[in-house]
């Protein structure tokens, strides 16, 4: 436990030292499956979370499990999780989880845009797929996230910070990474699908600070 809080420190210490950077038409591309190759992101957040909208696109023809986005505090490692698995989306808020199953695509591998909301006074959680969405769904009522946390792309958390398995790495490209700490409305997620961005608040793509370890590179977006 004692070593765990040191790496939290350190954490704390290095987000101050991130400069922002408008990202805007590019995507972070993890060409290669792995375990040491993610991106940490750093949230404007100052309060427990009761409500979030997380939106993104992803691009992958990966066929096995991956995260998407993965969110840890020091007391939970899956405070928020956004991960693809056989069949569907599993969504997990305070280490408790649900799942989505949308209709089977026969379709080539394409850009996904997804948008993820959760609000703490009713638990309901929503989760949209290129403008679509699934029907609603309840967990953690009640909940309150929290704040200081260690947000990654490219790899699942099972421990603050780290812990990756390299078989539920994502391979691919991933951008407009934007989170809220409200819940979008229905009309404002297929906005944020068709291109607007109505101000994130809590992690911004135009003004992004974040740190890439290993094996990633940011490149053109391929989707509109």
């Amino acid at each position: 436990m004692e070593k765990l809080w040191l790496c939290f420190l350190v954490f704390i210490s290095l987000t101050s030292a991130f400069s922002e950077t408008d990202m805007r038409k590019k995507a972070f591309v993890f060409p290669r499956e792995s375990a040491d190759s993610f991106v940490t992101l750093i949230a404007h957040q100052e309060k427990p979370l009761t409500a979030f909208t997380v939106c993104l696109h992803a691009y992958t023809d990966l066929t096995r499990d991956y995260s998407l986005f993965s969110y840890a505090t020091m007391e939970t490692d899956n405070e928020i999780l956004i991960f693809k698995e056989n069949g569907g989306y599993s969504i997990s808020v305070g280490g408790s989880d649900i799942t989505f199953s949308p209709p089977v695509s026969s379709s080539s591998p394409a850009p996904l845009h997804l948008c993820v909301t959760w609000e703490s006074a009713s638990g309901i959680i929503e989760l949209w797929l290129d403008g679509k969405p699934m029907v609603r769904k309840s967990l953690k009522k009640g909940y309150s996230l929290g704040t200081e946390a260690s947000i990654i792309l490219g790899q699942e958390q099972d421990s603050f910070g780290g812990s990756f398995d390299e078989s539920q790495s994502l391979v691919g490209d991933i951008g407009n990474v934007n989170m809220w700490d409200f819940v979008l409305s229905p009309d404002q997620i297929n906005a944020v699908y068709a291109g607007e961005n109505f101000s994130p608040n809590v992690l911004a793509w135009q003004a992004l600070k974040y740190e890439a370890s290993g094996e990633v590179f940011i490149k053109p977006q391929l989707w509109p």
